[in-house]
Protein backbone atom coordinates (compact mmCIF):
# COMPACT_ATOMS: atom_id res chain seq x y z
CA UNK A 1 0.00 0.00 0.00
CA UNK A 2 1.46 3.39 -0.96
CA UNK A 3 2.27 5.88 1.79
CA UNK A 4 3.35 9.49 1.80
CA UNK A 5 4.88 11.99 4.16
CA UNK A 6 2.81 14.78 2.63
CA UNK A 7 0.94 16.89 5.18
CA UNK A 8 -2.77 17.28 4.45
CA UNK A 9 -5.06 20.04 5.74
CA UNK A 10 -8.85 19.83 5.63
CA UNK A 11 -10.53 22.66 3.75
CA UNK A 12 -13.43 23.49 6.07
CA UNK A 13 -15.26 25.58 3.48
CA UNK A 14 -15.65 22.64 1.12
CA UNK A 15 -15.39 19.59 3.40
CA UNK A 16 -17.75 18.54 6.20
CA UNK A 17 -20.53 20.70 4.74
CA UNK A 18 -23.04 18.34 6.33
CA UNK A 19 -22.19 20.22 9.57
CA UNK A 20 -22.36 23.89 10.62
CA UNK A 21 -19.04 25.64 10.00
CA UNK A 22 -17.88 25.81 13.62
CA UNK A 23 -18.62 22.11 14.11
CA UNK A 24 -16.31 21.22 11.21
CA UNK A 25 -13.18 21.85 13.29
CA UNK A 26 -14.00 18.95 15.60
CA UNK A 27 -15.00 16.76 12.67
CA UNK A 28 -11.67 17.41 10.96
CA UNK A 29 -9.75 16.60 14.13
CA UNK A 30 -11.72 13.38 14.63
CA UNK A 31 -10.95 12.44 11.03
CA UNK A 32 -7.23 12.66 11.81
CA UNK A 33 -6.35 16.07 10.37
CA UNK A 34 -3.79 18.14 12.25
CA UNK A 35 -4.37 21.29 10.19
CA UNK A 36 -7.17 23.14 8.43
CA UNK A 37 -7.68 25.88 5.88
CA UNK A 38 -10.77 27.79 4.77
CA UNK A 39 -11.78 30.53 2.38
CA UNK A 40 -13.14 33.40 4.44
CA UNK A 41 -13.10 33.75 8.25
CA UNK A 42 -14.54 37.23 8.54
CA UNK A 43 -18.11 36.40 9.56
CA UNK A 44 -16.66 34.86 12.73
CA UNK A 45 -14.68 36.58 15.45
CA UNK A 46 -10.97 35.88 15.74
CA UNK A 47 -11.57 34.73 19.31
CA UNK A 48 -14.19 32.14 18.33
CA UNK A 49 -12.00 30.72 15.57
CA UNK A 50 -8.97 30.60 17.86
CA UNK A 51 -11.06 28.76 20.45
CA UNK A 52 -12.06 26.13 17.88
CA UNK A 53 -8.46 25.69 16.73
CA UNK A 54 -7.10 25.34 20.25
CA UNK A 55 -9.93 23.13 21.50
CA UNK A 56 -9.34 20.69 18.66
CA UNK A 57 -5.54 20.97 18.60
CA UNK A 58 -5.53 22.18 14.99
CA UNK A 59 -3.18 24.44 13.09
CA UNK A 60 -4.58 27.00 10.66
CA UNK A 61 -2.40 26.98 7.54
CA UNK A 62 -4.27 29.18 5.02
CA UNK A 63 -7.19 31.53 4.51
CA UNK A 64 -8.12 34.17 1.92
CA UNK A 65 -8.39 37.93 1.86
CA UNK A 66 -11.85 39.44 1.39
CA UNK A 67 -13.78 38.36 -1.69
CA UNK A 68 -15.83 41.55 -2.12
CA UNK A 69 -19.42 41.53 -3.36
CA UNK A 70 -19.67 37.97 -4.63
CA UNK A 71 -23.36 38.34 -5.52
CA UNK A 72 -22.38 41.01 -8.07
CA UNK A 73 -19.59 38.98 -9.60
CA UNK A 74 -16.62 40.13 -7.53
CA UNK A 75 -14.02 37.59 -6.44
CA UNK A 76 -11.32 39.56 -4.64
CA UNK A 77 -10.66 43.28 -4.30
CA UNK A 78 -6.90 43.64 -4.62
CA UNK A 79 -6.90 44.10 -8.39
CA UNK A 80 -9.77 46.56 -8.75
CA UNK A 81 -8.67 50.07 -9.78
CA UNK A 82 -10.14 52.78 -7.58
CA UNK A 83 -10.79 50.40 -4.69
CA UNK A 84 -7.29 50.58 -3.21
CA UNK A 85 -8.41 52.03 0.13
CA UNK A 86 -10.94 49.24 0.67
CA UNK A 87 -8.49 46.61 -0.52
CA UNK A 88 -5.79 47.77 1.88
CA UNK A 89 -8.22 47.91 4.78
CA UNK A 90 -9.00 44.25 4.05
CA UNK A 91 -5.30 43.43 3.70
CA UNK A 92 -4.83 44.88 7.18
CA UNK A 93 -7.82 42.91 8.48
CA UNK A 94 -6.45 39.66 7.05
CA UNK A 95 -3.13 40.28 8.80
CA UNK A 96 -4.96 40.93 12.06
CA UNK A 97 -6.67 37.54 11.74
CA UNK A 98 -3.41 35.84 10.74
CA UNK A 99 -1.60 37.16 13.81
CA UNK A 100 -4.34 36.14 16.23
CA UNK A 101 -4.88 32.74 14.62
CA UNK A 102 -1.13 32.12 14.25
CA UNK A 103 -1.48 31.49 10.53
CA UNK A 104 1.73 32.06 8.60
CA UNK A 105 0.30 32.04 5.07
CA UNK A 106 -2.51 34.14 3.57
CA UNK A 107 -3.89 33.93 0.03
CA UNK A 108 -4.45 37.46 -1.26
CA UNK A 109 -7.07 37.36 -3.99
CA UNK A 110 -6.88 39.47 -7.15
CA UNK A 111 -10.14 40.30 -8.96
CA UNK A 112 -12.44 39.40 -11.80
CA UNK A 113 -11.80 41.67 -14.78
CA UNK A 114 -15.15 42.57 -16.38
CA UNK A 115 -15.26 42.36 -20.21
CA UNK A 116 -14.01 45.56 -21.79
CA UNK A 117 -11.99 46.69 -18.77
CA UNK A 118 -8.25 47.40 -18.93
CA UNK A 119 -6.61 44.18 -17.77
CA UNK A 120 -3.18 45.84 -17.56
CA UNK A 121 -4.55 48.43 -15.14
CA UNK A 122 -6.08 45.69 -12.99
CA UNK A 123 -2.74 43.88 -12.96
CA UNK A 124 -0.80 46.97 -11.93
CA UNK A 125 -3.32 47.69 -9.18
CA UNK A 126 -2.88 44.12 -7.94
CA UNK A 127 0.91 44.39 -8.01
CA UNK A 128 0.86 47.65 -6.04
CA UNK A 129 -1.51 46.27 -3.41
CA UNK A 130 0.46 43.05 -2.98
CA UNK A 131 3.70 45.01 -2.58
CA UNK A 132 1.99 47.04 0.14
CA UNK A 133 0.81 43.84 1.81
CA UNK A 134 4.14 42.06 1.50
CA UNK A 135 6.06 44.86 3.17
CA UNK A 136 3.52 44.92 6.00
CA UNK A 137 3.24 41.15 6.42
CA UNK A 138 7.00 40.63 6.41
CA UNK A 139 7.24 42.42 9.76
CA UNK A 140 5.11 39.65 11.24
CA UNK A 141 6.73 36.71 9.39
CA UNK A 142 3.58 36.09 7.34
CA UNK A 143 3.87 34.86 3.76
CA UNK A 144 1.55 35.72 0.88
CA UNK A 145 0.47 33.28 -1.82
CA UNK A 146 -1.15 34.00 -5.18
CA UNK A 147 -3.46 31.49 -6.87
CA UNK A 148 -4.40 31.17 -10.53
CA UNK A 149 -8.06 30.24 -11.06
CA UNK A 150 -9.16 28.30 -14.12
CA UNK A 151 -11.84 29.87 -16.34
CA UNK A 152 -14.22 26.95 -15.82
CA UNK A 153 -14.40 27.92 -12.13
CA UNK A 154 -13.96 31.70 -12.25
CA UNK A 155 -14.26 33.23 -15.72
CA UNK A 156 -12.29 36.46 -16.32
CA UNK A 157 -10.21 36.16 -13.15
CA UNK A 158 -7.06 38.27 -13.49
CA UNK A 159 -4.81 35.23 -14.02
CA UNK A 160 -5.51 31.58 -14.78
CA UNK A 161 -2.13 29.96 -15.54
CA UNK A 162 0.62 28.94 -13.15
CA UNK A 163 3.04 30.69 -15.53
CA UNK A 164 1.10 33.93 -15.09
CA UNK A 165 1.32 33.49 -11.32
CA UNK A 166 5.06 32.97 -11.61
CA UNK A 167 5.38 36.16 -13.67
CA UNK A 168 3.36 38.13 -11.12
CA UNK A 169 5.57 36.87 -8.29
CA UNK A 170 8.59 38.09 -10.25
CA UNK A 171 7.01 41.49 -10.94
CA UNK A 172 5.95 41.99 -7.33
CA UNK A 173 9.52 41.16 -6.32
CA UNK A 174 9.07 40.63 -2.60
CA UNK A 175 10.75 37.80 -0.66
CA UNK A 176 7.56 36.70 1.12
CA UNK A 177 5.32 36.35 -1.97
CA UNK A 178 4.90 32.82 -3.37
CA UNK A 179 2.76 30.60 -5.59
CA UNK A 180 -0.28 28.71 -4.35
CA UNK A 181 -0.20 25.64 -6.60
CA UNK A 182 -3.72 24.29 -6.97
CA UNK A 183 -3.39 21.02 -8.86
CA UNK A 184 -7.02 21.13 -10.03
CA UNK A 185 -6.61 24.55 -11.64
CA UNK A 186 -3.14 23.71 -12.96
CA UNK A 187 -4.33 20.59 -14.74
CA UNK A 188 -7.33 22.39 -16.23
CA UNK A 189 -5.22 25.25 -17.64
CA UNK A 190 -1.59 24.20 -18.01
CA UNK A 191 -1.37 20.40 -17.82
CA UNK A 192 2.03 18.65 -17.88
CA UNK A 193 2.00 18.66 -14.07
CA UNK A 194 5.39 17.05 -13.58
CA UNK A 195 7.37 19.59 -15.60
CA UNK A 196 5.18 22.40 -14.29
CA UNK A 197 5.90 21.50 -10.67
CA UNK A 198 9.59 20.93 -11.36
CA UNK A 199 9.87 24.38 -12.89
CA UNK A 200 7.99 26.22 -10.14
CA UNK A 201 8.71 24.14 -7.04
CA UNK A 202 11.07 26.62 -5.39
CA UNK A 203 8.37 29.32 -5.46
CA UNK A 204 5.49 27.15 -4.19
CA UNK A 205 4.47 27.69 -0.56
CA UNK A 206 1.05 25.99 -0.53
CA UNK A 207 -0.62 23.23 -2.59
CA UNK A 208 -4.28 22.30 -3.00
CA UNK A 209 -5.71 19.12 -4.49
CA UNK A 210 -8.92 17.78 -6.03
CA UNK A 211 -9.84 15.36 -8.77
CA UNK A 212 -10.23 16.49 -12.37
CA UNK A 213 -12.70 17.02 -13.93
CA UNK A 214 -15.28 16.84 -11.13
CA UNK A 215 -13.34 18.35 -8.18
CA UNK A 216 -14.04 15.47 -5.82
CA UNK A 217 -11.74 13.29 -3.71
CA UNK A 218 -8.30 12.68 -5.25
CA UNK A 219 -8.97 8.98 -5.80
CA UNK A 220 -10.87 9.44 -9.07
CA UNK A 221 -10.51 11.26 -12.36
CA UNK A 222 -7.63 11.85 -14.73
CA UNK A 223 -4.85 12.75 -12.25
CA UNK A 224 -2.78 9.94 -10.75
CA UNK A 225 -2.34 11.36 -7.27
CA UNK A 226 -0.16 8.47 -6.10
CA UNK A 227 2.33 9.67 -8.70
CA UNK A 228 1.78 13.35 -7.80
CA UNK A 229 2.35 12.78 -4.07
CA UNK A 230 5.55 10.88 -4.89
CA UNK A 231 6.59 13.82 -7.05
CA UNK A 232 6.10 16.22 -4.14
CA UNK A 233 8.17 13.94 -1.91
CA UNK A 234 10.89 13.53 -4.53
CA UNK A 235 11.51 17.27 -4.45
CA UNK A 236 11.13 17.52 -0.67
CA UNK A 237 8.04 19.70 -0.66
CA UNK A 238 7.51 20.29 3.07
CA UNK A 239 4.59 22.73 3.27
CA UNK A 240 0.90 21.90 3.62
CA UNK A 241 -1.47 20.41 1.05
CA UNK A 242 -5.04 21.63 1.32
CA UNK A 243 -7.86 19.24 0.47
CA UNK A 244 -9.96 21.75 -1.45
CA UNK A 245 -12.51 19.41 -2.99
CA UNK A 246 -16.25 18.82 -2.93
CA UNK A 247 -16.89 15.42 -1.33
CA UNK A 248 -18.93 13.04 -3.46
CA UNK A 249 -21.32 12.51 -0.55
CA UNK A 250 -20.53 12.25 3.17
CA UNK A 251 -17.08 13.73 3.87
CA UNK A 252 -15.99 11.05 6.33
CA UNK A 253 -16.99 8.21 4.01
CA UNK A 254 -14.92 9.78 1.26
CA UNK A 255 -11.73 9.90 3.34
CA UNK A 256 -10.68 6.34 2.56
CA UNK A 257 -8.16 7.86 0.13
CA UNK A 258 -6.43 9.61 3.03
CA UNK A 259 -6.14 6.45 5.14
CA UNK A 260 -4.55 4.79 2.12
CA UNK A 261 -1.75 7.35 1.93
CA UNK A 262 -1.06 7.97 5.61
CA UNK A 263 2.56 7.24 6.43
Amino acid sequence: MPTTRCKFAANLTMMFKELPFLARFNAAAKAGFKAVEFLSPYEYSKEELLHQLQKNNLKLVLFNSAMGDVTNGEWGLNGIPGREKEARENINLALDYAITLQCQTVHLMAAVVPPGEDRALYQQTFIDNIRYAADLYKKHNVSIVLEALSPIVKPNYLFSSQFQTDELVKLINRPNVFIQFDVFHAQNVDGNLTRLFEQLKDKIRHIQIASVPDRHEPDEGEIDYAYIFNLFEKYHYSYWIGCEYNPRSDTQEGLSWLQKYKH
